[in-house]
């Protein structure tokens, strides 16, 4: 994994609020080397481990309701580039058309696709996507173009990484759709709220960057998937008018 050459990135992204955090990956290209490395031999690893689960899933999802057994839904990644995300299909076929984030007991969701998201097992077959190199193991979640469009001009700073299967802020979000539900425009809730606060967690990511933050991170998120509860500095509540109550921010 490398940096390109500040000349060589997207027009889009030769802004000054993205170059405090190019300068920064610049110097970090031992440990991106290391970041790649490790990304493909966990992922090979851990497809052939899984291989099992996956075609569990597989026949469940296909016998549960019509459709793929993959959602490809599409997202964007380092420096822009657009890609369809491999995620197992929780939701009922051209889910999509409408809001594109997902409420508590969305009526979209599947009985297969309920269990599936409880376990957390639906981003495991972005595996494939790590392998391809449009993922990483950790790094900021892949928005959908749609949400890219709002990005402020730090927000950009983002793409200079591939995306990613997790991060500190789906650690700290990892409950987001309890915290939409309710609202009456949840596209809008999340781009004016949501958004906001997890990319303060992704940019702080970024500056802070080191392939041992990055173990720091995964070992987190498997805590996290077993119940381990983690408080990030921002505590809020969607309210149903699609404004957030915030808690006090505090130091964690």
């Amino acid at each position: 994994m490398k940096i390109v050459k500040w000349e060589q990135l997207p027009a889009e992204m030769q802004i000054e609020a993205v170059r405090k955090y190019y300068d920064i990956l610049k110097k970090k290209k031992f440990s991106l080397l290391l970041k790649r490395a490790f990304d493909l031999f966990v992922s090979l690893i851990a497809l052939v481990v899984f291989s099992p689960i996956f075609l569990v899933l597989a026949i469940a999802i296909k016998l549960d309701s019509p459709g793929p057994v993959f959602y490809r839904q599409e997202r964007v990644t380092q420096y822009g580039r657009r890609f369809r995300i491999h995620k197992f299909r929780t939701m009922v076929q051209n889910a999509d058309k409408g809001s594109q984030v997902t409420v508590n007991n969305d009526g979209r969701v599947t009985r297969v696709g309920r269990a599936i998201r409880a376990c957390r097992l639906d981003e495991t077959a972005q595996l494939l996507d790590v392998i391809r190199g449009t993922l990483t193991l950790v790094g900021t979640r892949p928005e959908s173009p749609r949400f890219v469009v709002e990005y402020t001009d730090e927000m950009m700073a983002t793409l200079l990484l591939p995306a990613g299967v997790t991060s500190l802020a789906s650690i700290y979000y990892k409950d987001e759709a309890k915290l939409l539900d309710g609202a009456d425009d949840t596209d809008k809730v999340y781009i004016e709220k949501i958004l906001p606060e997890k990319m303060y967690y992704n940019l702080r990511s970024i500056e802070k960057f080191s392939f041992w933050g990055d173990i720091r991170i995964m070992f987190m998120t498997v805590f996290a998937v077993f119940g381990k509860k983690y408080k990030g500095e921002y505590e809020g509540t969607v309210l149903n008018d699609g404004e957030e109550q915030m808690g006090e921010i505090s130091k964690v």
